[in-house]
Protein backbone atom coordinates (compact mmCIF):
# COMPACT_ATOMS: atom_id res chain seq x y z
CA UNK A 1 0.00 0.00 0.00
CA UNK A 2 2.83 2.30 0.71
CA UNK A 3 4.21 1.75 -2.27
CA UNK A 4 1.50 2.35 -4.70
CA UNK A 5 0.85 5.87 -2.34
CA UNK A 6 4.70 6.65 -3.18
CA UNK A 7 4.13 5.66 -6.63
CA UNK A 8 1.54 7.93 -7.04
CA UNK A 9 3.09 10.90 -4.76
CA UNK A 10 6.00 10.10 -8.07
CA UNK A 11 8.41 8.71 -5.66
CA UNK A 12 10.06 4.92 -4.39
CA UNK A 13 10.66 3.87 -0.87
CA UNK A 14 14.38 4.12 -2.17
CA UNK A 15 13.88 7.47 -3.37
CA UNK A 16 13.10 8.85 -0.44
CA UNK A 17 15.58 6.52 1.64
CA UNK A 18 18.38 8.17 -0.59
CA UNK A 19 17.02 11.54 -0.21
CA UNK A 20 16.65 11.33 3.29
CA UNK A 21 20.09 10.61 3.97
CA UNK A 22 21.67 12.71 1.17
CA UNK A 23 20.13 15.73 3.37
CA UNK A 24 21.05 14.59 6.35
CA UNK A 25 24.93 13.95 5.24
CA UNK A 26 24.76 17.55 3.52
CA UNK A 27 23.64 18.68 6.95
CA UNK A 28 26.48 17.27 8.50
CA UNK A 29 28.74 18.91 5.80
CA UNK A 30 27.97 22.15 6.50
CA UNK A 31 27.68 21.89 10.45
CA UNK A 32 31.55 20.80 10.21
CA UNK A 33 32.62 23.28 7.18
CA UNK A 34 30.44 26.09 9.90
CA UNK A 35 32.72 24.65 12.46
CA UNK A 36 36.24 24.72 10.48
CA UNK A 37 35.13 28.56 8.98
CA UNK A 38 33.59 30.08 12.70
CA UNK A 39 30.30 31.43 13.76
CA UNK A 40 31.14 34.05 11.61
CA UNK A 41 29.79 32.52 8.64
CA UNK A 42 26.03 32.85 10.31
CA UNK A 43 26.52 36.23 12.41
CA UNK A 44 25.18 39.34 11.15
CA UNK A 45 25.58 39.31 7.66
CA UNK A 46 26.91 41.45 4.61
CA UNK A 47 25.61 41.16 1.78
CA UNK A 48 28.25 38.57 0.90
CA UNK A 49 27.24 36.54 3.92
CA UNK A 50 23.97 36.66 2.89
CA UNK A 51 24.97 35.42 -0.74
CA UNK A 52 26.66 32.83 0.60
CA UNK A 53 23.58 31.67 3.16
CA UNK A 54 20.91 31.69 0.66
CA UNK A 55 23.60 29.77 -2.24
CA UNK A 56 24.09 26.92 0.76
CA UNK A 57 20.35 26.94 1.14
CA UNK A 58 20.07 25.82 -2.36
CA UNK A 59 22.83 23.47 -2.46
CA UNK A 60 21.27 21.59 0.22
CA UNK A 61 17.54 22.03 -1.07
CA UNK A 62 19.24 20.10 -4.47
CA UNK A 63 20.75 17.49 -2.23
CA UNK A 64 17.46 16.80 -0.25
CA UNK A 65 15.10 16.66 -3.57
CA UNK A 66 17.44 14.26 -5.14
CA UNK A 67 18.95 16.73 -8.07
CA UNK A 68 22.59 16.86 -7.20
CA UNK A 69 24.82 14.06 -5.33
CA UNK A 70 26.41 14.53 -2.10
CA UNK A 71 30.05 14.73 -3.61
CA UNK A 72 29.19 17.20 -6.07
CA UNK A 73 26.87 19.29 -3.23
CA UNK A 74 30.13 18.67 -0.34
CA UNK A 75 32.40 20.39 -3.29
CA UNK A 76 29.76 23.27 -4.05
CA UNK A 77 29.63 24.14 -0.10
CA UNK A 78 34.13 23.41 0.75
CA UNK A 79 34.23 26.38 -2.50
CA UNK A 80 31.35 28.82 -1.03
CA UNK A 81 33.26 28.57 2.45
CA UNK A 82 36.49 28.98 0.50
CA UNK A 83 35.29 32.21 -0.70
CA UNK A 84 34.16 33.25 2.07
CA UNK A 85 37.39 33.08 4.14
CA UNK A 86 39.42 33.95 0.79
CA UNK A 87 36.70 37.58 1.15
CA UNK A 88 37.06 37.90 4.81
CA UNK A 89 40.68 37.89 4.45
CA UNK A 90 41.19 40.76 1.92
CA UNK A 91 38.39 42.48 3.75
CA UNK A 92 40.92 42.21 7.01
CA UNK A 93 43.45 43.76 5.04
CA UNK A 94 41.33 46.42 3.66
CA UNK A 95 40.75 45.10 0.04
CA UNK A 96 36.89 44.39 -0.86
CA UNK A 97 35.79 46.45 2.03
CA UNK A 98 33.61 48.84 -0.04
CA UNK A 99 32.45 46.31 -2.87
CA UNK A 100 31.57 43.53 -0.02
CA UNK A 101 30.36 45.58 2.89
CA UNK A 102 27.75 48.70 3.80
CA UNK A 103 30.26 51.83 5.46
CA UNK A 104 28.64 52.30 8.92
CA UNK A 105 26.72 56.03 8.33
CA UNK A 106 26.18 58.81 11.20
CA UNK A 107 22.16 59.22 12.00
CA UNK A 108 22.82 61.82 14.92
CA UNK A 109 25.90 64.00 15.53
CA UNK A 110 25.63 65.59 18.82
CA UNK A 111 22.13 65.77 19.34
CA UNK A 112 21.21 66.17 16.08
CA UNK A 113 19.45 64.02 13.57
CA UNK A 114 21.23 63.90 10.21
CA UNK A 115 17.66 63.51 7.87
CA UNK A 116 19.85 63.39 4.99
CA UNK A 117 21.43 60.13 6.51
CA UNK A 118 18.39 58.95 7.65
CA UNK A 119 16.86 58.81 4.08
CA UNK A 120 20.34 57.28 2.61
CA UNK A 121 19.83 54.47 5.60
CA UNK A 122 16.29 54.27 4.70
CA UNK A 123 15.71 54.65 8.19
CA UNK A 124 12.27 56.61 9.41
CA UNK A 125 12.05 59.14 12.12
CA UNK A 126 9.97 56.14 14.33
CA UNK A 127 13.09 54.04 14.02
CA UNK A 128 15.69 56.19 15.03
CA UNK A 129 13.03 57.04 18.13
CA UNK A 130 12.88 53.43 18.77
CA UNK A 131 15.74 52.94 18.83
CA UNK A 132 16.78 56.14 21.33
CA UNK A 133 14.01 54.60 23.82
CA UNK A 134 15.80 50.91 23.29
CA UNK A 135 19.01 52.80 25.08
CA UNK A 136 16.96 54.86 27.49
CA UNK A 137 17.67 58.06 26.21
CA UNK A 138 15.43 60.91 27.62
CA UNK A 139 16.73 63.62 25.37
CA UNK A 140 18.28 64.48 22.11
CA UNK A 141 21.28 66.57 24.07
CA UNK A 142 22.14 63.36 25.59
CA UNK A 143 23.04 61.40 22.23
CA UNK A 144 26.55 61.49 21.45
CA UNK A 145 25.99 59.78 18.17
CA UNK A 146 23.55 57.30 16.24
CA UNK A 147 24.74 55.03 13.81
CA UNK A 148 23.75 52.39 10.97
CA UNK A 149 26.69 49.82 11.19
CA UNK A 150 27.50 47.39 8.19
CA UNK A 151 24.95 44.71 9.51
CA UNK A 152 21.91 47.27 9.61
CA UNK A 153 21.89 47.20 13.66
CA UNK A 154 21.62 50.98 14.87
CA UNK A 155 23.76 51.71 17.81
CA UNK A 156 23.57 54.54 20.13
CA UNK A 157 26.44 56.19 21.95
CA UNK A 158 24.82 58.81 24.75
CA UNK A 159 25.52 59.62 28.28
CA UNK A 160 27.99 61.49 30.21
CA UNK A 161 31.72 62.41 29.49
CA UNK A 162 32.93 63.21 25.84
CA UNK A 163 33.03 60.90 22.98
CA UNK A 164 36.06 59.53 21.94
CA UNK A 165 36.27 60.42 17.99
CA UNK A 166 38.04 56.92 17.29
CA UNK A 167 34.72 55.38 18.04
CA UNK A 168 33.74 56.96 14.79
CA UNK A 169 36.78 56.10 12.52
CA UNK A 170 35.09 54.71 9.09
CA UNK A 171 32.23 56.08 9.79
CA UNK A 172 30.34 57.75 6.95
CA UNK A 173 29.09 61.93 7.89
Amino acid sequence: MLDSVLSDLGASGPELVAAALGALAIYLVVIVATRIAGVRSFSKMSAFDFAMTVAIGSLIASVAAGQASLVTVTIGVAVLYLAQFVVAKLRERGLLRGAVDNSPLLLMDAGRVLHDNLAVARVTLEDLHGKLREANVLAYSEVHAVVIETTGDISVLHGGGELDPDLLRGVRR
